[in-house]
C-alpha cells in the first residue's frame, strides 16, 4: 500500500485518483504513525520550497522522510516534491532541503544566452528525453508530459538525471537513485505516459521493478 503524505500542500485529489484508476491500495495522511505503514510513499507539491520545508520540519515529516529512504522504502516526490529531495532551494531565499540527492533548486533566468526572453513559468507539455535506464521508465516512451514550474533543479551529478526535458535550459524531468524517485511534471496529468510511470513506481513497491 502506499502512503500519499499530507502536508498542507499537495494536489492529493489528482494523484490519489490516478492511484484509483490503476486499481492499487493507497491511503492520504500527514500522521507519521500511520505513514509507517505504507511499503511506499508518495510527496506531491505545489507552492513555495520554503513554505513546505517549514512544514515538514515542524510536523516531523521532513526526518520522517529521510528515515524511510534511507531504509529503502521506495519514494516518489511530484512537482515542488521533487524538488524537495534536493540539497537546497534559492526560493524565497536560500533554504535547505531533504538533501536526498545532491543538487540546487534554481529559477528559470526567462532570458536566453542571445538575451531573448521566454515565459515563466515552464507550463504545458514538454517532451521526455531519457537520459539512464531505470525500473522507473520500464516500457515508457519518449512522449510529452505536462509541466507547471518557475524553478528546476540544477545538479551536477548527472547520473541521478533519468530523464530531461528542454526549456532554454536541460530540466531535470525524472530523478533517481537507488529507491528514491521524482518526477518535475505531474505524472497524474501526463496521460499513458504518467500513468505508465506511476504504475512502475507501484510495481517497485510490490518489489516487481525489475521483472
Amino acid at each position: 500500500m502506499i502512503g500519499i503524505i499530507d502536508y498542507g500542500m499537495g494536489n492529493l485529489y489528482s494523484v490519489s485518483k490516478a492511484l484509483e484508476r490503476l486499481d492499487y491500495e493507497y491511503f492520504i495522511s500527514d500522521d507519521l504513525n500511520k505513514l509507517k505503514e505504507a511499503k511506499g510513499l508518495i510527496l506531491p507539491g505545489v507552492g513555495s520550497f520554503k513554505d513546505a520545508m517549514r512544514i515538514l520540519n515542524e510536523t516531523g515529516l521532513s526526518e520522517f522522510i529521510r528515515t524511510a529512504a534511507n531504509e529503502g522504502i521506495p519514494l516518489l516526490g511530484i512537482c515542488l516534491g521533487m524538488q524537495l529531495l534536493f540539497e537546497e532551494s534559492e526560493e524565497n531565499g536560500l533554504t535547505e532541503g531533504l538533501r536526498l540527492l545532491k543538487g540546487r533548486v534554481v529559477r528559470f533566468p526567462g532570458v536566453t544566452a542571445s538575451g531573448e526572453t521566454y515565459k515563466v513559468p515552464h507550463m504545458g507539455w514538454n517532451r521526455l528525453i531519457f537520459r539512464h535506464p531505470s525500473p522507473l521508465l520500464m516500457n515508457v516512451e519518449e512522449g510529452h508530459v505536462y509541466f507547471v514550474h518557475s524553478y528546476y533543479v540544477d545538479t551536477k551529478d548527472k547520473d541521478v538525471v533519468l530523464a530531461s526535458s528542454s526549456y532554454d535550459v536541460d530540466v531535470p524531468a525524472v530523478v533517481g537513485r537507488g529507491n528514491v524517485f521524482g518526477t518535475q511534471f505531474h505524472p497524474e496529468k501526463s496521460s499513458y505516459i504518467g500513468m505508465s510511470i506511476l504504475q512502475n513506481y507501484a510495481n517497485i513497491v510490490e518489489g516487481k521493478g525489475n521483472e
